[in-house]
Parts: structure tokens; C-alpha cells; sequence
């Protein structure tokens, strides 16, 4: 697989304030990848630097091009796409319009209207509720929604920051079966999750972020098998 995504040394600051430190990854087209680490370790720092939202010393490329000389939206047409915590829904916009929002560098209306009916057969209360307001739905519903906005936009990579943060167990069952579903669609991603045990089980590689670096790499499988790993970020004791 070729390269699509490299950092290299990669630093961010606040102020005097060090959030990220010497951090060097690869990542291939189609690969599915998480980062994980306990709050503050300097994974939203990581992924906002990558999608060009954070000021940053290092090298990071693109599909080849180097992110410090483009601009988010320009990164954007490349195919590189980012759901931040929090969702970032238009809310006083209706869901249709949302949707409509991640197709709108898309040609290909026909197909854009099938993909978005197929989006309220899968979800029926999208389908229900698309052209009332988004910030009138339930926080799963949000993210349901932000998730299939950015896969309108055809994405290369897709970078989510804690999708599943606040939910209940069920909603997190649903947007974690659109995330199964990118490996068939050849899709990128790396993930960030709360959830470590989450993020291991459907992605390919992995790196640990400590105190703003990263100090442990591996496969996936591997690490949920790793007793040390397990007893720190995955919360389990060893037996």
C-alpha cells in the first residue's frame, strides 16, 4: 500500500505549554489506525495539526503535499476529513442541508440523492427528522449524522476524535458499524477513542500517546493481547 499520510517530528505548543513531542507515523491508503492515550496525552492536538487547524513544527504530508501550504478546505478537496469531538453540526441548519453541506464539491447528483436515501434506510430517524433543525437531535443522532456527512464528501482519509464520547451503548453500536464499514469502502482512518478496547478491535495498528509522545507502536491485535498495555489503557487487571 502506498503512503498517504506521514509525520514527521512533529511538535505542538499552547503558549509555553508543550502538547505534542516528536511525533513520527506513517499511515497507507485504506489502513485502519487509532491512537490512543489518556486524556491530555496529545491526540486532538495530533489530528487538528494534520488537518492544517493547529499551528505545528514538523513535516506533515498528504497524499504527498505538504499541509503546511494548503489550507483546511483545500486538504478537504484532497479527501482529507475530520469529524472533531463534538460532533461540528451545523444545528441551526435542517439534516438534509447537513447532509447536502458533505456532497457539495460532488458532481454527481444522482448518485449523491441515492446515497443520502440508502443513509435514511439505514437510519430511518434521520430520514424522519431531515428537515427539522440538527441541533434539535439526540446527541447519538448528531453523530450519526456527522459521520455519514463526512462520508458524502468521498473521503481518502477520515480522522474521527472521540465518535462515541457521551453515548449510549446502542447509538455506539451504530456508529461503530458505519466505522466497520470503511475498510470495504477503501477508506483511511484513524481513530481517536475513549474507548481503547473499541479502537483496538476494528482497527489494523496502533500508537500509544503519552505525555504528548508516542511510546509504543504495534498491530491492534497485538496490543489488546499486551497484559501491560491492557492494565493501563484498557483499564484491565492482570490475572
Amino acid at each position: 500500500m502506498s503512503e498517504l499520510l506521514k509525520v514527521e517530528r512533529l511538535d505542538v505548543h499552547y503558549g509555553g505549554i508543550q502538547a505534542v513531542r516528536d511525533v513520527s507515523f506513517t499511515l497507507h491508503e485504506g489502513e485502519q489506525a487509532t491512537l490512543i492515550g489518556a486524556n491530555g496525552a496529545g491526540k486532538s492536538s495530533t489530528v487538528r495539526a494534520i488537518t492544517g487547524l493547529e499551528s505545528f513544527s514538523g513535516r506533515i504530508e498528504f497524499n504527498g503535499k505538504a499541509v503546511r501550504k494548503h489550507r483546511p478546505e483545500a486538504l478537504l478537496r484532497d479527501g482529507l476529513v475530520m469529524v472533531p469531538e463534538g460532533r461540528g453540526i451545523f444545528s441551526r441548519m435542517t439534516v438534509l442541508e447537513n447532509l447536502q453541506m458533505g456532497a457539495w464539491l460532488r458532481r454527481d447528483t444522482v448518485t449523491v440523492k441515492r446515497e443520502m436515501n440508502e443513509i435514511f434506510e439505514r437510519f430511518p430517524r434521520l430520514g424522519e427528522r431531515q428537515h427539522q433543525l440538527a441541533g434539535l437531535l439526540s446527541g447519538g443522532e448528531q453523530q450519526l449524522l456527522a459521520l455519514n456527512r463526512a462520508l458524502l464528501s468521498r473521503p481518502r482519509l477520515l480522522i474521527l476524535d472521540e465518535p462515541s464520547m457521551g453515548l449510549a451503548p446502542k447509538m455506539v453500536e451504530n456508529i461503530f458499524a458505519v466505522i466497520a464499514g470503511l475498510r470495504e469502502r477503501g477508506v483511511a482512518l484513524l481513530l481517536i477513542e475513549q474507548n481503547a478496547r473499541l479502537a483496538l478491535e476494528v482497527t489494523d495498528s496502533a500508537w500509544v500517546m503519552d505525555s504528548g509522545s508516542i511510546v509504543h507502536h504495534g498491530e491492534s491485535k497485538a496490543l489488546l493481547n499486551d497484559d501491560q498495555i491492557a492494565q493501563i489503557y484498557l483499564g484491565e487487571m492482570p490475572v
